[in-house]
């Protein structure tokens, strides 16, 4: 029984670690990992902490400054003892100590609106990590894409190079027999070689477009990752049917980049208002206690009745006026107006590129639309084309050559068709992200 345990454990050592090794990736598994561990990600979200912290700042400076203090020193020749405010020529120790609380009362308002930029830059964050997530989403989408046409690539070649393989037996044969004259084994021996040629450089760009995908999402085990040789079809192509308008209406209003270009123009008009803050003047409001002890007191108290009996409070307010500071501020004033006009033009730029961006989109999506049609017609005709020369081929009536050129055609219309299918499907997905589809949300 327990030879029986040991064998059944270490079987289902072998086969829980051939699982993990043959972990094959969905595309959605790829997205869903690249958002969680992509480094422009982390350092989006990072720039999105840094920002809370900005905010917590702002709500810092609407409370007041609080602030302690104590020394504590030994005194010889003529110095001032504290205590007495009197030259002493002794050796003697004394202590000062107190507390002070400072309020802004009214600085401009910069405050508040430092609180309301602090806002604002927290909002402008938000959208460029949401504006690097669909980014990412995008790019992982279409390298995973890229391997599976890879893939099929290397299947259709490898598909056509065994009929290929039972041809030349069958072409040999009729040779041997004297039925078929010795070139036309030579043809086909040099499409073999030919098709053998170019599944290993289709092998080759496979592994090379796994590890660039690999490497896109930070995984370090090439030899081991692998992707799901999953079908994709054509789910919906209904974005195709509305109006290039609509969408281009619908993305300035969804997508990130116009958001995050509003809220830096927003925070550049704050920043002007925060620089003319400072011609208006401050008040500030202060509070201090102090009290003081020596060791060389002539009413001889203690320490308590000395801290208790040389305190002291000051409490007030103090008013600063600006009058005239070297053209500081009016300069500060002027280049955030510069800024702003800075802003205003990023946003109008964002807007034109995203409106040709999306029609570019558009059209690309029209176009392998039109392109993967025309693939299927291709592939139909081609196939025909080849059934007909086979058997014309098999009964002596064309010749190796004629029927090689026929097959290349058809793996060629194949190929074509295998990836028009699948840049149809990126730039379906493409013009959902620009329509304001959530990278999660997109389907496949």
């Amino acid at each position: 029984m327990t030879r029986f345990l040991s064998i059944s454990f270490i079987l289902f050592f072998i086969v829980g670690s051939l699982s993990a090794q043959e972990k094959e990736w969905t595309l959605k598994e790829c997205i869903a990992y690249a958002l969680e561990n992509n480094i422009s990600i982390k350092q989006s979200e990072l720039n999105l902490e840094a920002s809370k912290i900005d905010k917590i700042d702002a709500i810092g400076n609407f409370l007041p400054s609080i602030n302690g203090n104590a020394q504590i020193s030994q005194n010889t020749g003529a110095s001032i003892n504290p205590v007495t405010n009197t030259f002493e020529t002794e050796i003697f120790t004394s202590a000062t100590g107190g507390i002070s609380a400072g309020l802004t009362v009214f600085d401009g308002l910069r405050n508040v609106r430092q609180l309301q930029r602090a806002k604002l830059n927290r909002l402008a964050n938000q959208y460029s990590l949401d504006k690097m997530r669909d980014d990412i989403a995008l790019f992982v989408a279409n390298s995973y894409l890229q391997v599976l046409f890879n893939k099929e690539t290397t299947k259709v070649l490898v598909f056509q190079n065994q009929i290929t393989g039972e041809q030349l037996e069958r072409t040999q044969q009729l040779v041997d027999a004297g039925s078929l004259p010795a070139g036309d084994i030579l043809e086909i021996r040099a499409t073999n070689a030919d098709e053998k040629q170019r599944i290993i450089v289709a092998k080759n760009n496979v592994r090379i477009s796994l590890i660039a995908l690999a490497q896109t999402l930070l995984i370090k085990d090439y030899d081991n990752f692998q992707i799901a040789d999953d079908e994709y079809n054509i789910i919906d192509d209904e974005m195709l049917n509305k109006s290039v308008y609509t969408i281009i209406d619908n993305a300035k209003e969804e997508r990130n980049e116009v958001k995050l270009a509003e809220q830096n123009k927003a925070i550049a008009e704050k920043d002007v208002e925060i620089a003319k803050g400072a011609y208006l003047p401050t008040l500030n409001a202060f509070f201090q206690y102090n009290t003081r002890w020596s060791d060389n007191d002539f009413l001889n108290r203690s320490f308590t009745e000395q801290v208790y009996q040389n305190d002291g409070l000051g409490y007030g307010f103090q008013l600063s006026v600006p009058i005239l500071n070297g053209f500081t501020t009016r300069n500060a004033v002027k280049r955030n107006k510069i800024n702003v006009l800075r802003a205003d033009y990023n946003l109008e730029q964002a807007k034109l590129d995203l409106e040709s961006n999306v029609y570019q989109a558009y059209v690309d999506a029209q176009g392998s639309k039109e392109a993967y049609e025309a693939s299927l017609v291709a592939l139909e005709s081609s196939s025909k084309a080849n059934e007909y020369a086979q058997e014309r081929f098999d009964v002596g009536l064309t010749n190796a050559f004629d029927f090689s050129q026929s097959k290349i055609r058809l793996q060629n219309t194949e190929i074509e068709a295998k990836r028009t299918k699948y840049d149809y499907i990126f730039k379906l997905k493409v013009l959902e992200l620009y329509f304001g589809i959530s990278p999660s949300e997109l389907k496949f």
